[in-house]
């Protein structure tokens, strides 16, 4: 056992799907302590109640739902917030918070991206809080662990974004493909769209069909750009088509690029590994090895793999990840281990 003191947490927003996961891995934390969960429509009923799969835990038959006020939420103790709330609300939680003394990860888009111009064009409205943006750190572990650690309020970065961005930083810092040839297919389970009444989303609908949706801008491409650029010192702009499938959870990624300067299998090899030799929950499984989403699933592991396709001089890059863990609750979790100063991969698998 550890000799760190656990540290107390709160889940803001927690009856949706990624506050469920969260709470999910926090139970089971042994350096974290789950002291406050809030939800409007649930206020007033036990954790295990609204998600009976956590009866004869002990910490979820004793923790109720309250509402989500600012002064409840600092009453509780906690020493950590996770906001598992939509963009445009969270930031007005995030300052209060960051503002009395505690440390916040934010689930939302709202501190993502450092363009308030760039969120108001994405999101479409006003950044709710630009003068804070300067202060957020994008939390990719595997790329700013020490930013992170630093942080007091740490902006987790999306689903999608995470399993084109965490393939590509290592490939543009080493210049090995063309950055203006970028195209990306990003197929998604369902609950990537949250708990929310949609007709749209309803088995009948969803089951036995694949389609794609947002095109040809979708929220996220504006994080993804942002932090592509930065990996290439140059402005990067690419084309991302997001396809729903039928499916719970889950996530692939295919990414098409042009080779450059002469790079094939063996540069791109030598590139992930020399950036991901050490990192927990990224698994390379080499060239012409296509990952498989049954495989990660229910983890916190991304597994990314490659090919050259010398006809067409291009790359294919294969990445897959679940949804609401490695894309949000459990990427989220690395970053609250790093802000408390232990092990990364503490309560992960």
């Amino acid at each position: 056992m550890s000799n760190v003191d656990s540290t107390k947490v709160a889940v803001v927003g927690a009856s949706g799907y990624s506050g469920a996961e969260l709470i999910r891995i926090l139970l089971s934390h042994e350096l974290a302590e789950l002291v406050c969960v809030t939800s409007r429509a649930e206020s007033g009923r036990k954790l295990s109640e609204v998600f009976p799969r956590f009866r004869a835990v002990e910490r979820a038959d004793a923790l109720e739902f309250i509402d989500p006020t600012i002064d409840l939420i600092i009453g509780s103790g906690a020493e950590v917030i996770f906001l598992a709330l939509p963009h445009g609300v969270a930031a007005g939680y995030a300052g209060p918070l960051v503002d009395s003394g505690l440390k916040v990860i934010d689930l939302s888009a709202d501190f993502r991206i450092s363009d308030p111009e760039i969120y108001a064009d994405f999101y479409g409205e006003a950044h709710p809080d630009p003068d804070r943006l300067p202060n957020a750190v994008y939390g990719l572990p595997e790329i700013r662990p020490k930013e992170i650690a630093e942080s007091k309020l740490v902006a987790s970065p999306g689903c999608y974004p995470t399993s084109i961005i965490l393939p590509l930083i290592p490939i543009l810092k080493e210049d090995l493909i063309d950055d203006s040839s970028i195209q990306v297919v990003s197929m998604s389970g369902t609950s990537g769209a949250g708990k929310k009444a949609d007709t749209a989303l309803l088995f009948a609908e969803c089951n036995e069909s694949i389609r794609a949706y947002s095109v040809p801008k979708h929220r996220h491409l504006s994080e993804i750009e942002q932090e592509l650029s930065i990996a290439a010192d140059n402005n990067v702009t690419i084309s991302f088509t997001p396809v729903l499938v039928p499916v719970t959870t889950g996530i692939c990624s295919i990414i098409y690029a042009s080779s450059k300067n002469g790079a094939r299998n063996e540069e791109v090899k030598e590139a992930l590994e020399n950036t991901y030799s050490v990192a927990p929950f990224v698994r390379l499984l080499g060239e012409d090895t296509p990952p498989d989403t049954k495989n990660v699933i229910h983890t916190n592991f991304i597994d990314i793999s490659w090919s050259y396709d010398q006809r067409s001089d291009r790359f294919v890059f294969m990445s897959v990840e679940d949804n609401l863990i490695k894309g949000a609750s459990g990427q989220a979790i690395q970053s609250f281990n790093l802000m408390c100063g232990i092990d990364q991969a503490t309560g992960l698998v």
